[in-house]
């Protein structure tokens, strides 16, 4: 989530970023517990500042992170800051490949599956795509929408691009000719916060919104198979228009296709399951926590990841016990990352300001004049009937 503090993982390896730093480090058991922290803001510049009409330096970036992500392989890792740069890695080891320059301020990116490009969605509605294999290489314009975008997807076998806005809309095009425009998924009533393709259910799609819904789509042909009220889950009695928060993060374990979801500003994660064979989504559990949870993530060899607002514990690790996912304590990597994470804790806490109002800005204001109008029309009926009783007896 753009400035908060937050996860990604990878097979085995995993990064903490907050503010303008990140640390990077091994979740093997054989990993050696060496780790890598990198600062944006000691990153390359521009080498000139954009200029106003009257000469004056316009707004400067504060070199805070606002997205991240591993490719599929694991084997670069891609980030964009508030000062429009791409800033490109290779973890094996981990090495600073390229600094390039974005158009606009980014808000999601992601991997092609072969690591070849990289896609990055921006705040004009713009998506790009830069090089991988020629890491200097500009970026090229793949397609564009009318509203701001909140995230970008691709299909496992990059055939798809999935593009979601602020308008409430999902729209799928052909990779190779974005122009195209395969499907849109209508049905969302505030802004797609979050989508995400099913690896290993490719026809699959899940996304999230203001309209704090969960739904399950067949994304190739538009068609929505299912649509959980989170709110619902909360709140028995809540009506299904209810604003109350936003998904911040899907994420996904192949492993008996379970799901978790993060909902902004609340210390809660909610535990799906996928039954592939009715296409159905099936609440499993809701974790609950004492502290703030910045992000959450799957990894295949490890479990449940878990990012919160603890310095004496700042990350747990949940394995599946019995079909219920349980913390567990004694791990040798989770106390490892704990002890680097306790001992660079202002790195972490210096991207959590203002978390809460991450998704409070794009929700639609509306303006209720009518019931103004009404409210004075029965003031002006209530003086004429009063001017009318004192003609009467005056």
């Amino acid at each position: 989530m753009a400035g908060s503090a937050a996860l990604d993982v990878s097979r085995g390896g995993l990064v903490v970023r907050g503010g303008s730093r990140f640390l990077a480090t091994g979740t093997d058991r054989s990993d050696d517990g060496s780790f890598f922290i990198y600062d944006c803001s000691k990153a390359e510049k521009k080498p000139q500042e954009d200029k106003g009409e009257e000469g004056q330096t316009l707004y400067k970036g504060s070199d805070n992170i606002l997205a991240s992500t591993f490719s599929r392989s694991g084997n670069y890792f891609a980030l964009t800051d508030d000062n429009k740069r791409l800033i490109l890695f290779c973890t094996k080891p981990w090495k600073c490949l390229s600094i390039r320059t974005v158009v606009r301020r980014c808000t999601s990116l992601t991997f092609t599956a072969t690591d070849e490009k990289i896609l990055v969605a921006d705040k004009s509605g713009d998506v790009y795509s830069f090089s991988v294999l020629v890491p200097h290489q500009s970026g090229r314009l793949e397609l564009g929408h009318l509203s701001m975008l909140l995230d970008v997807a691709l299909s496992p076998d990059d055939r798809y691009i999935l593009t979601a806005d602020r308008d409430e809309k999902i729209r799928v095009s052909l990779f190779a000719a974005p122009h195209n425009i395969e499907s849109f998924c209508l049905g969302h009533t505030e802004f797609v916060s979050r989508i995400f393709v099913v690896p290993n259910h490719p026809d699959l799609l899940l996304s999230t919104s203001g309209d704090c819904t969960l739904r399950l789509w067949e994304y190739k042909i538009g068609k929505e198979l299912q649509c959980y009220h989170l709110n619902r889950l909360r709140n028995p009695e809540a009506t299904p228009c209810e604003k109350i928060f936003a998904v911040s993060r899907i994420t996904y374990c192949c492993q008996e296709n379970y799901i978790a979801i993060l909902c902004d500003c609340i210390p809660v994660i909610y535990i799906f399951q996928l039954d592939d064979t009715k296409k159905q989504l099936i609440y499993k559990q809701q974790l609950t926590f004492n502290h703030r949870v910045w992000d959450i993530a799957f990894e295949e060899t490890q479990g449940l990841w878990v990012l919160q607002e603890c310095r004496e514990m700042p990350v747990l690790l949940y394995h599946l016990e019995n079909g219920q996912w349980q913390p567990i304590s004694k791990n040798e990597v989770l106390k490892k990352i704990s002890n680097n994470l306790h001992e660079n804790w202002t790195m972490v806490e210096g991207g959590s300001p203002g978390m809460d109002d991450s998704f409070s800005s794009l929700y639609k204001t509306t303006f209720d004049n009518m019931t103004n109008y009404l409210k004075k029309k029965e003031e002006r009926v209530q003086q004429q009937l009063e001017k009318k009783k004192r003609r009467k007896n005056p």
